[in-house]
């Protein structure tokens, strides 16, 4: 691997002819896409639609929340390690250990899960958890909730939007994900990398490389010092830096074992800031990680095989492939026992 650093090398691509425009432009702009899903697995979007007032705000009160003292973030911690619900502080995600590396992650973060959630044997069944387990809110700031209930409705729209786009890309119908992801098992995390006054011991970063578990990440960062790096294809790690307002956009394991490996789930991380720009560095990024329903199989799409090329992985049902990976990166996880334990105990709730 070359330890050069490029600059970005991921595209930009403009939305609005696949919001707005007719089929020949929703193809061309998904043919984009599915150009970047193969080549690099990342690209940056812009025309959107989503309001900047709202991101603002989600950022705000965001920003508030981890600047309450400690002891008042952990009245909200995660309540069991296999849900992604909370307040999670630092040290106790290992994104690396999903690689086989052993760092530790020097960032905090506060997550959510399914807003919306209907009163139905579905969400509530065994099977549903940990993929609908309660939301965690805190009291303070007050108006938390809400702001997050309202940045998730509008990143499952665009999460939706962008499907459509895969499916055109795969050459599959339009909406041929749609019965695959009307009762998905999204989240939000919004993840703060604290300055850094103090050099951090030798191979700990702010996020260790890793790959993403699901269908896809929309992820609004800051261009701060210590940013976000994707590896390419040459081996290089190349730096990411978004227009202002545009969002990134990745592809996860999920979709690269349902493409049969033609997209790619690329590894990246989020370095440390240099010493000579360190203070002032702290850094914000508000991730929305898109998975299927619990009980879509993913197996390989139609157009991702051939007599020459067949299927590369076994069927995995979307929840099952999310569990599996996500236990990997907590310092603490359960085993088979814990895990059934609790999703009888998910029933009662």
């Amino acid at each position: 691997m070359s330890g050069g650093i490029q600059h970005t090398t991921v595209p930009v691509i403009d939305l609005t002819p696949l919001l707005a425009g007719g089929r020949s432009e929703r193809v061309s702009v998904a043919r984009a896409i599915g150009q970047a899903c193969e080549d690099i697995g990342f690209f940056t979007i812009i025309g959107h639609g989503v309001d900047p007032l709202l991101v603002e705000r989600m950022d705000r009160v965001s920003r508030a929340f981890f600047d309450l003292p400690l002891a008042d973030k952990q009245r909200v911690a995660r309540p069991k390690p296999e849900q992604s619900r909370g307040y999670i502080g630092v040290g106790e995600e290992n994104l690396a250990y999903g690689v086989g590396t052993a760092t530790t992650d020097l960032k905090e973060f506060f997550a959510i899960g399914p807003v919306d959630v209907p009163d139905a044997p579905y969400y509530t069944a065994p099977a549903a958890y940990p993929s609908f387990a309660p939301n965690v809110w805190p009291v303070e700031p007050a108006e938390l909730r809400a702001v997050y209930t309202a940045y998730y409705r509008a990143m499952e729209r665009l999460a939706s939007a962008l499907m459509r786009a895969f499916a055109l890309a795969l050459d599959l119908r339009e909406r041929f994900f749609a019965d695959k992801i009307d009762r998905h098992i999204s989240g939000i995390r919004v993840i703060n990398y604290p300055d850094q006054p103090m050099a951090p011991p030798a191979g700990q970063l702010r996020a260790g490389a890793h790959s993403d578990y699901g269908a896809l990440t929309i992820l609004k960062a800051e261009n701060v010092p210590g940013g976000l790096q994707v590896l390419n294809r040459a081996g290089d790690w190349v730096d990411v830096e978004p227009p202002a307002g545009a969002f990134v956009v990745n592809i996860g394991d999920l979709m690269m074992h349902w493409t049969n490996d033609r997209w790619v789930s690329t590894l990246h991380r989020v370095v440390n800031p240099p010493r000579d720009a360190a203070l002032g560095s702290r850094r914000q990024s508000i991730v929305f990680f898109y998975q299927p329903n619990y009980d879509a199989l993913i197996e390989c799409l139609p157009s991702c095989s051939s007599p020459d090329n067949p299927p590369r992985y076994a069927p995995v049902t979307s929840g099952e492939h999310r569990l599996s990976k996500f236990l990997r990166t907590v310092s603490a996880s359960p085993g088979p026992a814990a895990g059934a334990t609790a999703a009888q105990d998910f029933t009662a709730r």
